[in-house]
C-alpha cells in the first residue's frame, strides 16, 4: 500500500519519538491510483489522524495523519496497526466486517520518525501502557465518508484532500446523490480502545476484505 506523511512544505512537527495520542479525524478519499514497485495500483484509501500530548510553539497540539488503504488483509498496514493498537489479533471470527468509525475519539501511543527529506511519519501505533491517562482531547472529531456524504465536512477539508477526494468515482457518484447510509451510534467496551464490528461494514458505508460478522475488539 501506499503510505504517505502529513504533508510537506515549511511547518512546525514534532520530534521522533515515542507519544501519547488521540485520534480525532478519519478521512475517506475514495479509490485512488497509484503505482508500486513499478506497477498501477488502484485502491480505496482512507487518512487517519491523531492530535498528540505534545504543544506546538503557540500551545495547540501537533497533529499527525497516516495514509492506509482500506483493507484489513493479512499484510495490510490498517490491520497490523489496528491489531497493535488494541492489542491482540483479530480472530478468524471478527475478519468481516469492522466499524472503521469507532477509532475515533480513542487514544493510543504513537512512534514518530523522520525521514531522510525531514519529514515526521508515523511508524507504529500501539496500546495506551495500563494506569496512563489519556491525554485531554483538544480537537473536534472530524469525520467524513464518501458513502455518507456531507458537503459541509467536504467544504471545511483542505484543498489538497479535497483534490484527491474529487478524482475518485466514489465522489462522482455522491456528487450525482448516489451518497449512501449513516453508521449507527454504538457503545465501547471500557478495557479497550475500540469496540465495534458490523457485518461487512466499515463504518464508510463499504466492506474491507478479508474483514468481522460480529466482534468485541
Amino acid at each position: 500500500m501506499i503510505v504517505k506523511d502529513a504533508g510537506g512544505g515549511d511547518f512546525e512537527q514534532p520530534e521522533a519519538g515515542t507519544y501519547s495520542a488521540n485520534s480525532y479525524k478519519l478521512i475517506d478519499i475514495g479509490t485512488q491510483t497509484g503505482e508500486y514497485q513499478g506497477k498501477p495500483t488502484v485502491r480505496r484509501q482512507v487518512i487517519l489522524g491523531w492530535e498528540l500530548d505534545e504543544p506546538m510553539s503557540d500551545g495547540r497540539p501537533f497533529v499527525v495523519s497516516k495514509f492506509y488503504t482500506a483493507s484489513l488483509s493479512e499484510k495490510a498496514t490498517l490491520r497490523h496497526d489496528l491489531e497493535s493498537w488494541r492489542g491482540r489479533a483479530f480472530t478468524e471470527d471478527e475478519l468481516g466486517g469492522f466499524n472503521l468509525q469507532a477509532i475515533l475519539g480513542k487514544p493510543c501511543m504513537l512512534t514518530l520518525t523522520k525521514t531522510d527529506k525531514g519529514k515526521v511519519k508515523v511508524t507504529a501505533v500501539s496500546k495506551l501502557p495500563k494506569g496512563m491517562q489519556a491525554m485531554k482531547a483538544a480537537n473536534p472529531i472530524l469525520y467524513f465518508s464518501l458513502d455518507d456524504f456531507d458537503s459541509q465536512v467536504f467544504a471545511g477539508l483542505s484543498d489538497g484532500i479535497k483534490r484527491m477526494i474529487m478524482q475518485s468515482p466514489e465522489y462522482q457518484t455522491a456528487v450525482r446523490g448516489g451518497g449512501g447510509h449513516g453508521v449507527p451510534d454504538e457503545a465501547f467496551e471500557d478495557d479497550i480502545p475500540f469496540a465495534h464490528c458490523m457485518a461487512g461494514n466499515t463504518g464508510l458505508g463499504y466492506a474491507l476484505p478479508g474483514l468481522a460478522r460480529h466482534c468485541v475488539l
